[in-house]
């Protein structure tokens, strides 16, 4: 027992603080996708580090000292010969982003941050870095100073944001950063009408499909879904999604092997024919299937409690497409 209170014990630098966040956390940094911070993990690692800062444990503070850190890391211009020392940089570098996460989920703090430059820091050397665990955290830092401020958003979409992010979320090699940019990609486009137009302009549509096509759950699903909350909150913009073929790539998706996030896909196909002629056309393609397939997909999933609302969004996808075309019901409504 005393033995493992000594080992909780709090670190004596910012440096063994930022180690140890990392290596609570460590698991995030494989294929698997990484966990919240726990409240417990949160409320130490507060602890720890305004006993270490000694009388200067302002959040301002704290947060310059995190960028300290980042800038010190200089990830991109290590070579071979300081990879010992550079693995141990790396960690307090991750350690700083998660910390900066956690302080800039108050509002006061993403735009402290982005005033002392922190933001434009994270942007020119974090996106950029080797380490794809340096990557995701910068990637959520992003996100987390974006998400509803609008001041900290324009500043983002100013310095070009928001193409790096698109870039990252469609091809890093590394599963966690395609999610966490695809996080903050939302963070700037919803709800953002600079961002909306940035993203159209450098074809984010093409990304968010290619992310549902793709192998990794988690963006198969974030992407379905902001495609179906963009298309919902702006119709002005479906015929430019028509244009793409999305019709015929979404009911491609549909026909791979059922998955949760079919149910949003199914919602941006019925926002897609509804008042527009182009939409229905383009799901009444016999080459499609689609029917069939919903036909099939509803008598599926018929009395299943979880997946109620993809049935309803079959039997209103039918409806608006298929309705009168032929008598049989074929179990729709069973």
């Amino acid at each position: 027992m005393a033995e493992d209170q000594r080992n909780r014990r709090h670190p004596q630098n910012l440096q063994g603080v930022l180690r140890l966040a990392v290596e609570a956390g460590s698991a995030a940094d494989g294929p698997a996708l990484p966990e919240p911070m726990s409240e417990e993990r949160k409320e130490w690692l507060k602890g720890a580090l305004a006993e270490v800062a000694k009388g200067q444990n302002s959040e301002v503070e704290q947060m310059k000292e995190c960028m300290r850190v980042v800038l010190r890391d200089g990830g991109c211009e290590r070579g071979r010969e300081g990879e010992e020392e550079g693995e141990d940089e790396e960690g307090e570098t991750e350690g700083a982003l998660e910390f900066l996460s956690e302080l800039c989920e108050n509002l006061d703090n993403a735009r402290d941050l982005m005033t002392l430059g922190g933001l434009d820091l994270c942007m020119s050397q974090c996106l950029n870095h080797p380490q794809g665990s340096v990557r995701w955290r910068g990637a959520q830092l992003i996100a987390s100073c974006a998400q509803n401020m609008p001041e900290v958003q324009c500043h983002l979409l100013s310095k070009g944001a928001l193409p790096k992010l698109l870039k990252l979320t469609d091809s890093d090699p590394h599963p966690t950063v395609r999610v966490k940019a695809l996080y903050a990609v939302s963070c700037l486009v919803r709800e953002q009408e600079v961002g909306l137009r940035a993203f159209l302009s450098h074809d984010g549509f093409s990304v968010l499909m290619r992310g549902m096509q793709s192998d990794n759950e988690k963006l198969r699903t974030k992407s379905s879904f902001l495609l179906l909350n963009l298309i919902t909150v702006h119709p002005e913009h479906k015929d430019t999604v028509l244009s793409m073929g999305m019709v015929q790539q979404l009911v491609s998706v549909l026909h791979t092997p059922h998955s949760s996030f079919h149910e949003h896909v199914l919602g941006a196909l019925c926002c897609l024919v509804e008042d527009s002629p182009l939409g229905l056309r383009d799901c009444q393609s016999p080459t499609l299937g689609l029917e069939e397939m919903l036909n099939q997909r509803a008598e599926d999933l018929q009395g299943r409690e979880e997946y109620q609302e993809e049935v309803e969004f079959c039997k209103r996808l039918r409806s608006a497409c298929f309705c009168g075309r032929q008598p049989d019901d074929s179990g729709m409504d069973r």
